[in-house]
């Protein structure tokens, strides 16, 4: 099984511009946002073995898809493509995507071992009024794992858009570079059809 520290080894931190702006009065929603999803995912994690994965993956679906931005996070993931695909095609990456993602939290936080979350109890805020939230996974021998998330607003509601891990590499360049060469031999199709292999395989 792959540790949750090879999970988070993906992630980093985009370097963002103008965080000492003023605070808005909604600075703490994109915090609670985070701190429903790290409150749902503990539970699952406590009852991980018990769940399985297919229980694992139900209980954590609803709150997944209410802390990500799924369309916006496959529109970037995709790049310069997007703009030629129809409605169809795009609604067909998004869930793949989405699908995969839940699966992948579902697989890799199975278990329990005394692990802890930590959130800040404020955002950073970039010029353009996107939120850096910055938060901790700590594991039972104390060890941190920085873990930030770029959340972006919709509609007046904060969502992720992605994730990081200690100031470095960001999970969606990491995305985008695993799938840009599916995207340039076999074009949206066939990035939709390995998602969704990928999806199968970690349920297994």
């Amino acid at each position: 099984m792959i540790s949750r520290r090879d999970f988070a080894a993906g992630l980093g931190m985009a370097l963002l511009g103008g965080a000492g702006l003023a605070r808005a009065e909604t600075d703490g929603a994109s915090v609670e946002i985070i701190r429903s999803f790290y409150d749902t995912l503990l539970g699952v994690m406590k009852e991980g073995q018990a769940l399985g994965f297919v229980g694992r993956r139900d209980r954590l679906a609803p709150a997944i898809r209410r802390a990500f931005d799924f369309p916006q996070m496959t529109r970037l993931m995709v790049g310069t493509q997007w703009q030629q695909l129809n409605a169809d095609l795009r609604q067909q990456l998004i869930e793949a995507f989405s699908s995969f993602s839940i699966a992948t939290y579902a697989n890799r936080f199975d278990d329990y071992s005394g692990e802890a979350f930590e959130v800040d109890d404020a955002p950073q805020r970039s010029s353009n009024g996107d939120d850096i939230v910055k938060s901790r996974l700590v594991k039972s021998d104390g060890d941190k794992i920085e873990l930030d998330y770029l959340m972006r607003p919709d509609e007046g509601r904060h969502q992720i858009i992605d994730v990081f891990l200690s100031g470095t590499v960001s999970e969606l360049a990491t995305r985008r570079s695993e799938f840009s060469s599916v995207l340039r031999r076999g074009g949206p199709e066939a990035l939709v059809e390995l998602l969704q292999r990928k999806t199968m395989e970690l349920s297994g």
